[in-house]
C-alpha cells in the first residue's frame, strides 16, 4: 500500500502581514498533480489543516477544493485536527464525508476506531488520533496515572483495540523527544512525547513539526511543511513523503517528491546599495542591512526591486554593541533638541550629523513652536 503522507497546510496562515492564500492555492494544486501522477493508496494530512482555530472562509473555501479534487479522483483522504484546528470544526461532516472516502477525526473522546483499508496482503489500520494534551485524556481515563505528555499518548494509545498481527498505521500531531524543530511551530519542552509509546505501529505518520525528518527509525516520520512558514527554514527543502508498507514486517520504502513555492524564502545581508543593485525578485525576503547610517525610507526604496520584503534589519557596530547607560546622568535641563542629540549618541555610537539634526529639529518645531 502506497500512502502520501502530509501535514502542517496551516491554511490561512498571513506571515509578517502578507497573505498566503495564493502560495497555498499554488502549492496545494501541486499536490494533486503529485497524487494523479504517483497514484497513491490513499493520503493522509496529520494536523494543523488551518492556520487558526476560527479559519477565514477564504481558507476553509481552499481545504474544500482540495478534498474535492481529490474525492474526483478516488483518494481516500484522512485528516485529523492539530494544535492550531478547532478539533469540532474538523470533525464537523465526518459520517457525510465517509461516504466520498474523506475521514477526518472526531473530537477526542477516548474511544477511536479504526479505518479500515485493503491491499493484496490484508488489512491495513489507520488510527487517527487528533492532537491530545493530559487533561484531554486525563477526562476519560481518569483512573490512569497521566502526569505528562508521554503519559498521556500512552493511555490514549494502548486503549486503542489494535491487533498487532496486522498492519496498523497511526496518524497524529504531537511534539517526539529529539524532533528538530522550526521558529514557525510552537512546541513546548513539556509537550515531549517518547518514541517508544508508539512501538506497536508499523508507521506513525506525525505532523506538527516542520522539517521533514525520521525519529529513531523509519517507521516514525514527519513529513514537514509544504511551504516555508519562517525565516528558520529559509533553507529547507519542502517535500512530500511516499510510504509504501508491504507484507507485515516487512521494511518501508519512503521516499519525497519536492515542492517548489509560488515565491521562494530567502535571507539577504550586505550595503544597501549592493543589495539594490541584485536581481529583481517577487521572493519573501528577510534582508540585514550592514550599513552604519540608517537609511532614509528605506522599506519603499527596497520594495521597488524586492516586492515582498517582509523583514528589516540592521548588523552593524551600533545594533552589535553595548550601550553602557550612566543612569546618574541627569539630562532635565537639556531642550529637547540637546536631548535627541545625547540620545542618538547613546544608542548609535557617533555624534547626530548636521542634516539629521535639521532634520530633527524642524520636526521638534513644528510639535513645540518655534521657542524651543
Amino acid at each position: 500500500m502506497k500512502i502520501m503522507h502530509l501535514s502542517d497546510l496551516h491554511l490561512g496562515k498571513v506571515l509578517n502581514g502578507f497573505s498566503l492564500m495564493h502560495d497555498q492555492k499554488h502549492i496545494l494544486s501541486q499536490i494533486v498533480s503529485l497524487a494523479e501522477n504517483k497514484k497513491p493508496d490513499c493520503i493522509v494530512i496529520a494536523g494543523d489543516i488551518y492556520d487558526r482555530s476560527n479559519p477565514s472562509a477564504e481558507a476553509v473555501a481552499l481545504f474544500d477544493e482540495f478534498l474535492n479534487a481529490l474525492a474526483d479522483n478516488n483518494f481516500p483522504v484522512m485528516a485529523i485536527s492539530g494544535n492550531h484546528d478547532a478539533p469540532e470544526r474538523i470533525a464537523y461532516g465526518n459520517k457525510i464525508m465517509r461516504k466520498s472516502n474523506i475521514y477526518l477525526s472526531p473530537v477526542y473522546d477516548g474511544n477511536i476506531k479504526p479505518v479500515i483499508l485493503n491491499d493484496n496482503f490484508g488489512e491495513v489500520c489507520f488510527w487517527l488520533l487528533p492532537f491530545v494534551n493530559p487533561t484531554k485524556v486525563r477526562k476519560f481515563f481518569g483512573e490512569s496515572q497521566i502526569n505528562n505528555y508521554t503519559d498521556a499518548l500512552r493511555v490514549a494509545v494502548n486503549s486503542m483495540n489494535t491487533d498487532i498481527n496486522k498492519r496498523n498505521i497511526l496518524v497524529a500531531h504531537q511534539f517526539v523527544t529529539g524532533a528538530l524543530r522550526s521558529e514557525s511551530e510552537y512546541a513546548g519542552n513539556l509537550e515531549n512525547v517518547n518514541a517508544e509509546v508508539f512501538e506497536k505501529f508499523d508507521y506513525v505518520a506525525l505532523g506538527h513539526i516542520h522539517r521533514p525528518q525520521n525519529i529513531g527509525s523509519q517507521k516514525i516520520r514527519y513529513c514537514g511543511t509544504p511551504l516555508k512558514y519562517s525565516f528558520s527554514e529559509a533553507n529547507h527543502d519542502k517535500s512530500v513523503t511516499f510510504v509504501e508498507i508491504s507484507e507485515k514486517n516487512s521494511p518501508l520504502k519512503i521516499e519525497t517528491e519536492k515542492l517548489s513555492p509560488l515565491f521562494d524564502m530567502r535571507e539577504i545581508e550586505g550595503k544597501f546599495e549592493e543589495i539594490m543593485s541584485s536581481p529583481r525578485s517577487d521572493d519573501y525576503i528577510r534582508i540585514t542591512l550592514t550599513d552604519e547610517e540608517p537609511i532614509l525610507n528605506v522599506v519603499d526604496r527596497l520594495r521597488t526591486r524586492f516586492r515582498n520584503v517582509m523583514s528589516i534589519s540592521y548588523s552593524n557596530i551600533r545594533t552589535n554593541s553595548v550601550i553602557d547607560i550612566d543612569r546618574e546622568t541627569s539630562f532635565s535641563n537639556n531642550s529637547p533638541k540637546e536631548l535627541f542629540a545625547d540620545f542618538y549618541k547613546l544608542v548609535d555610537g557617533n555624534e547626530i550629523s548636521q542634516e539629521q539634526s535639521a532634520l530633527v529639529n524642524s520636526i521638534i518645531d513644528e510639535i513645540w513652536g518655534y521657542e524651543i
